[in-house]
């Protein structure tokens, strides 16, 4: 089992006066399971970071450095399932990022998903499950 990790938590862990820092740092530091971040989710970590006053990614690169995050590489089978997912939601207008993050969690078949984005991942339906768990609750 993992916790894969979508970008909102990561940025907020980032970020002390994001609303939901508190709740995402205490998510992640209480995860006992891997911590999983899709590879697409770093670029878009990394675009949010430059666009505050504060460099903070170096951060994030410490943590895939000493093994605290994890980066799941993205594989054919996904970008098939990416496709897909952008055709089924394009009316919700899903991007690449949170398409990719679906397919990471459906290869590894998650049942839960560390994101503030509920308003994709609350109505897309990845396969393995009826619906995720999102997290922080």
């Amino acid at each position: 089992m993992a916790l894969v990790v979508d970008s909102g938590v990561l940025y907020a862990t980032l970020d002390s006066d994001d609303q939901h820092h508190l709740r995402c740092v205490e998510l992640l530091a209480k995860a006992r399971e891997p911590r999983v971040v899709p590879s697409p989710v770093l670029t878009e970590v990394d675009w949010l970071c430059n666009s505050s006053p504060h460099e903070r990614f170096s951060l994030v690169l410490d943590q895939v450095r000493s093994g605290a995050l994890e980066v799941e590489d993205l594989i054919e089978a996904d970008y098939e399932r990416i496709a897909e997912l952008l055709r089924t939601y394009a009316d919700l207008r899903v991007g690449f990022v949170d398409a990719a993050v679906l397919a990471v969690v459906e290869r590894l078949r998650e049942p839960k998903l560390a994101t503030l984005d509920h308003r994709h991942f609350s109505v897309m339906r990845p396969r393995h499950v009826k619906t995720l768990e999102l997290l922080p609750a």
